[in-house]
């Protein structure tokens, strides 16, 4: 079992940044891949990035592409997420995920945390 909680959400202006951090608690972190996904209202929870257990390998969805970096940090059993010029659209909860590699985790997520919410104002 692995439990994942996410913080670092909060109200930032387009053009911004922020830093959402999960920290995991349980089985071998460094064993997992991790991901992170986003939920805007009422719309569908999406892919965002994903790390495999190395962090030597990463995927992202077309529309964080060179604006969000997922790194992982297994000394101290955490991932990030780095998002700089942050879009309106970018406003939703963010989820960390994790699971067996780098495709699962992006795909069927084993584990997943609670969620923290950004919110990117015009």
């Amino acid at each position: 079992q692995v439990q994942l909680v996410e913080s670092g959400g909060g109200l930032v202006q387009a053009g911004g940044s922020l830093r959402l951090s999960c920290a995991a608690s349980g089985r071998a972190f460094g064993s997992y891949a991790m991901g992170w996904f986003r939920q805007a209202p009422g719309k569908e929870r999406k892919f965002v990035a994903a790390i495999s257990w190395s962090g030597g390998s990463t995927e992202y969805a077309d529309s964080v592409k060179g604006r969000f970096t997922i790194s992982r940090d297994n000394a101290k059993n955490t991932v990030y997420l780095q998002m700089n010029s942050l879009k309106p659209e970018d406003t939703a909860v963010y989820y960390c995920a994790a699971g067996e590699n780098r495709i699962v985790v992006a795909t069927t997520p084993r584990y997943w945390g609670q969620g923290t919410q950004v919110t990117v104002s015009s």
